[in-house]
């Protein structure tokens, strides 16, 4: 995997809020970002690897990639080594600190190929040109509710033929029996990691209005909807789902 700038260590919630205010990818959340995801999210860098060897598959030459939610660029920057040079990448996140530490890290790893770092928000929809590949990891999520069909259906319109969605989600549980022992085997997780009990109540409570998760079943119903002709699950560990759907 290319170099990139090194997190600081997450200690975003590590002190005692009077009020928690709701998750917002700002300058706190950037400077740490890679090290929280690393420990917040189950088999991160497999899904990583596991997205990259998906790509490889099914990007054109002479095509773009959409890293849509890009946020410091690893999904991207994983894969640099494994897609032919004549492939472009395209990285959009709507939180402009992310931007600007996405671009840094290109510029830190060296990155030869033709690449675009975009800033914009995709709760108003996005442009897509001459997709292959779209990636929406730990991203969709956080759309609105009200937009994400809307977006869900664009991205789908705009792919190109045979085109793929990679899909990485947070779901609820289909049985709520199983949706509470999920959760806490989520949160058992976050303790291996070294967060502590205060940490994981404040980040769920800032989460809470603004990370919205579907069930998967709602999810794989939806990418039908939206004009995807067949979906897989490639990944799943409790309440994180990985899905790969073609055009």
């Amino acid at each position: 995997m290319a170099n990139k700038i090194k997190s600081e260590n997450d200690k975003v919630f590590d002190a005692e809020l009077k009020a928690v205010p709701d998750f917002k990818f700002g300058e706190n959340v950037v400077k740490v970002f890679d090290d929280m995801v690393s420990r917040s999210v189950p088999f991160y860098d497999e899904m990583q690897r596991m997205i990259g060897e998906q790509v490889v598959d099914f990007a054109t030459p002479g095509t773009n990639i959409y890293d849509l939610g890009c946020s410091t660029g690893t999904t991207l920057l994983g894969m640099d080594h494994m897609i032919s040079n004549d492939v472009n990448f395209v990285g959009i996140d709507n939180s402009p600190e992310m931007v600007e530490r996405c671009k840094m890290n290109f510029k830190e790893a060296g990155v030869k190929r033709k690449f675009d770092i975009q800033y914009a928000d995709l709760n108003q929809g996005v442009k897509l040109e001459n997709a292959s590949v779209v990636i929406l990891c730990l991203t969709l999520q956080f759309v609105r509710p009200l937009y994400r069909e809307e977006l869900v259906k664009s991205i789908c319109a705009q792919l190109n033929e045979n085109g793929c969605l990679i899909l990485i989600e947070k779901v609820l549980g289909e049985d709520s029996l199983f949706n509470r022992l999920f959760i806490k085997y989520y949160y058992d997780m976050k303790r291996r990691h070294n967060y502590s009990e205060m940490e994981i109540s404040q980040k769920r409570e800032a989460l809470e209005n603004v990370l919205i998760p579907y069930r998967l079943s709602e999810n794989v119903t939806m990418l039908k909807r939206c004009g995807f002709s067949s979906t897989e699950v490639f990944f799943k560990w409790y309440n994180f789902t990985g899905l790969i759907t073609k055009k």
